[in-house]
Order: structure tokens, then sequence, then C-alpha cells
């Protein structure tokens, strides 16, 4: 990529990568013919309430609507399992340290990755893929991919990082794909589906992506213990200093707290 293709993509991933709501909304039209369930034709960004603590969250739509376009936001919520997932927008330090504490847990993962990233840490990325985790699709430039309704420009997307993902580490992506901001629309989940992709949104995250504003280890504790429920994927940021600090000692929580960790491979 040339260098202000570079400057412009690292701005780009400046952008919060998500915005969770407060409580459930919905806009656009929905599906509701030929007996297909209802899903929002456009929730502007993915958004989760949570009406009690230790259970899934309410999603902007519900696992079985998800589940025709080959999408989930939670996993098997009869068993005591999280899925851990990390967004990896560019490199600053911290996600070796996550690596580490991963290692030390035996714990898979899934590093949804950008362009930026495995170009400019390209051993990282490696790492991750030689150390068991998947190392999945977060697009290549992290545009709105729900204002992209042509499907040649939505595979460019996707493809272009295949890649760049298969020359620098020598072998296929995994087809896990992560939309930018959360944003999606029914048209990029069947988008996603026609090029053998499984979409993956989550059911726990917190404010953790400002890297000059970061949240105190304790109130990381209180969004992230609280709120761990079965089958929980997780969201978290891989720039996150605190992430890097308390992963070894979250991990060990959860582990009290009766939880195994499983890969997206996993997913029912």
């Amino acid at each position: 990529m040339a260098a202000g293709k570079r400057i412009l993509a690292g701005c780009m991933l400046l952008v919060p990568c998500l915005f969770l709501a407060g409580a459930l909304w919905l806009q656009g039209e929905v599906i509701a013919s030929s007996g297909q369930a209802a899903v929002p034709a456009s929730s502007d960004n993915w958004g989760l309430s949570f009406p009690v603590e230790g259970e899934p969250p309410v999603g902007n739509a519900t696992a079985e609507e998800l589940a025709q376009y080959d999408a989930s936001y939670v996993g098997d919520t009869t068993q005591k399992v999280i899925y851990l997932t990390f967004d990896c927008g560019y490199e600053n330090g911290c996600t070796e340290k996550i690596l580490d504490a991963l290692k030390k847990h035996n714990a898979p993962a899934a590093f949804f990755v950008v362009g930026h990233m495995v170009e400019s840490a390209p051993d990282i990325v490696k790492r991750m893929a030689a150390e068991g985790h998947i190392v999945a699709n977060h697009t290549y430039h992290h545009p709105d991919m729900s204002a992209i309704s042509d499907q040649a420009a939505f595979q460019e997307e996707l493809e272009s990082l295949e890649a760049l993902y298969q020359e620098t580490v020598g072998e296929s992506m995994p087809k896990y794909y992560r939309p930018p901001q959360g944003k999606y629309s029914v048209e990029n989940l069947k988008q996603a589906q026609a090029l053998g992709y499984k979409t993956i949104l989550w059911s726990l995250a917190y404010v953790d992506w400002y890297t000059d504003n970061q949240p105190s280890a304790e109130a990381a504790y209180e969004k992230l213990l609280p709120r761990i429920h079965n089958g929980a994927i997780v969201l978290l940021h891989s720039t996150s200093q605190t992430n890097a600090d308390i992963l070894d000692e979250l991990l060990t929580r959860w582990e009290e707290m009766g939880y195994t960790f499983a890969s997206l491979d996993e997913l029912p």
C-alpha cells in the first residue's frame, strides 16, 4: 500500500470501533415476507441492553434471526463458555501482553484484523496464528460497510485483506467477519454469507478503545464481571492498555466463576 493510503488507513482506525446502545433501537424496514424472521434492514450500530445481569443481553436482532444469515452475537447459552474476540486496528505495544495472558490460560481467541495491522505488525499477526488463534476479517480499510451496497465493493474489502494475510502468513484467512463499528444491514449479512463468511457480532463489551482515556482496572471489572453470561462473545480491543494489564486476572476471575474458553470454531 502507498504511504498515503497507509496514513489514511491508520487515521480511520482512530475512530472508535464500537458504539454500545443503552437500549434497543431499530430503524428501517424489516423482512417479514416469505416466512422469514424479521431482522432490521439497518440497525445503524449493533446495540445491546442488559435487562438482567448475568444473563445474555437483548440485541438489535435475536440469535435465531441472525442465524439465517450465518451471523452470531452469542454462543451456547446453556453452557458456561466464553468466546474471546479482539478487534485489532493497529499495534501500540499491547497485543503481545494479551497473547501472553491467553497462552498462560490456554485460552483460544479470535483477532479481527484490518490491513494496517497486518502490514505494520506482521510478526505479531504470525504469532497469533502460530499460537492457534483465529485471525479473522475486519475489512482492509475499516469503512462503514453498511454504506456499501455493491457486492463487488463489499467483496473487495474482504478479499484484499484475505490476499494480504495469505501473502504475510502463508495460509488462508478463516471465514469470520466483523463489521467495523458494528454497523451492519441485512444486505451486508447476505453479502458476507454469499462469500462464505460467518458474521460475528458480540454480547459483551465496554468502552476500552480511547487510548488516551483508558478505564481503570476497577471500572473494567465492574462492567465485565457482572455482565458475563453463558455463551458470551466478548469483544475487547487489543489497543487497550487496561485490557493488556488486567487480562490475566480477568481470565482467572472468569475461571473462578466456572467459565471455560472456546474457539469461534465451536460456535453452535
